[in-house]
Parts: C-alpha cells; sequence; structure tokens
C-alpha cells in the first residue's frame, strides 16, 4: 500500500528534530452544497531541524517515530 503524503504549512518549529504542520482540505458540505475548509495538525519529523514557521512542506507517512510523530517531512514545496 503507497504511503500517505500530504502538503501543509509549518505552524511551529520549537520542538527538536519536529514541526507542527497545519493540513487544510476542502470539500463540499452534503446538504449545503457549500465548500468548507477543515485542517489537522501533525507533528513531523524534521531530522535537520531546517524547516521554519510558514514554510509549506509535504509529508509522508511512515512508521511510529515517538508517541505523537507518524510522520515525517519529505521536502519543502517548490513555492518556498
Amino acid at each position: 500500500m503507497p504511503k500517505r503524503v500530504l502538503q501543509g504549512t509549518v505552524v511551529s518549529d520549537k520542538n527538536d528534530k519536529t514541526v507542527v504542520v497545519r493540513v487544510e482540505r476542502r470539500f463540499t458540505h452534503p446538504l449545503l452544497k457549500k465548500t468548507i475548509r477543515r485542517s489537522k495538525k501533525y507533528h513531523a519529523h524534521d531530522e535537520g531541524n531546517v524547516h521554519k514557521v510558514g514554510d509549506t512542506v509535504s509529508i509522508e507517512e511512515t512508521k511510529p517515530i515517538s508517541k505523537n510523530k507518524s510522520w515525517i517531512v519529505v521536502e519543502a514545496a517548490a513555492g518556498k
């Protein structure tokens, strides 16, 4: 099974070797037919402490690294 890859924005880099990434998804409400934005925060492993707040990054699902981390930063997105 392929690993999930998500794209989001770094909202915190205060932890050592960890960044918090906010991933936003859009979908149409089934009843109201209105586009809704929902976001979720993921803790991702950043080995070199390279990424800073505001960076757009891609994260990939991996085996659990710690209690909260089961994602790893793959690369910075092309925009930044």
